[in-house]
């Protein structure tokens, strides 16, 4: 079963530059190594054990998803889902009509030499995006996630993830197989958009589709396809906005 968002995938061209703003705005932002697929990453860890991965490509990918975001401004490009069971979730999301991967290994060496090892579930289009990928660790999961979890900012965790999609209650399907129990209906007034959410663990996902067609997460739809639109992040200051330009193009915000 969905334990909760492991963590948050925002791509970004120039790594070192990223890790420098995201420090700007107060948060911890450590290298977190090279990854065996030609990319490399920034972390910035939560109290509450999520993360956000700010990734850059090594050399050009241009047939990865997220790589191909980077044309469009970057951001936000995907999530990741912790599991108790990887096969099984694997198996029950397929039984709600999703594509995944079978899940195959990924190792990442971090700037100490330490090897990471884990195991991914990827889903195919047109469900990445709004169906998430799965992980599995084989090393210690503390070991992926850095130690330093506090923030000149007072960040603490992630709330919610807002996920743009075309229909929430195609969409939710996928979740409800997994959890086993439906969704609650959404408002969300401030991006004029209705749909469906689920408490899992300390996060909550936010599966919202558009009410009008000229506003931004039409937009996004349009130029994205269905995907993460925005994160949510528990503590904070409150007067304390957190400005997407600043941040590589990521849409987040204290709750």
């Amino acid at each position: 079963m969905f334990r909760g968002v492991d963590h948050i995938v925002i791509a970004v061209r120039d790594l070192d530059a990223a890790v420098q703003h995201y420090t700007d705005a107060g948060f911890t932002a450590v290298f977190g190594g090279r990854h065996n697929i030609g990319t490399h990453n920034g972390l910035i860890a939560f109290a509450d054990g999520s993360y956000v991965e700010l990734i850059a490509f090594l050399k050009p990918s241009t047939s990865h998803p997220w790589h191909a975001a980077l044309d469009k401004g970057g951001g936000l490009v995907d999530f990741c889902m912790q599991t108790d069971d990887l096969a099984a979730d694997v198996e029950l999301l397929r039984c709600a009509g999703a594509t995944m991967s079978d899940p195959s290994p990924m190792t990442r060496d971090r700037p100490d030499g330490y090897r990471l090892s884990w195991m991914l579930s990827i889903p195919a289009p047109p469900f990445s995006g709004q169906v998430p990928f799965l992980i599995k660790d084989e090393t210690p999961r503390d070991e992926r996630v850095p130690r330093d979890r506090t923030h000149r900012n007072d960040a603490a965790g992630l709330a919610s993830v807002t996920v743009a999609v075309e229909d929430p209650d195609a969409s939710c399907s996928f979740y409800a197989r997994v959890l086993g129990r439906p969704g609650a209906s959404l408002q969300r007034p401030d991006l004029d958009a209705s749909g469906v959410e689920f408490r899992i663990g300390p996060h909550r996902i936010e599966l919202v589709a558009p009410r009008n067609p000229a506003g931004l997460l039409s937009e996004h739809l349009r130029t994205r396809g269905q995907s993460i639109y925005e994160a949510t992040l528990s503590g904070g200051r409150p007067y304390l906005r957190l400005d997407p330009a600043a941040l590589e193009g990521a849409r987040l915000r204290f709750a």
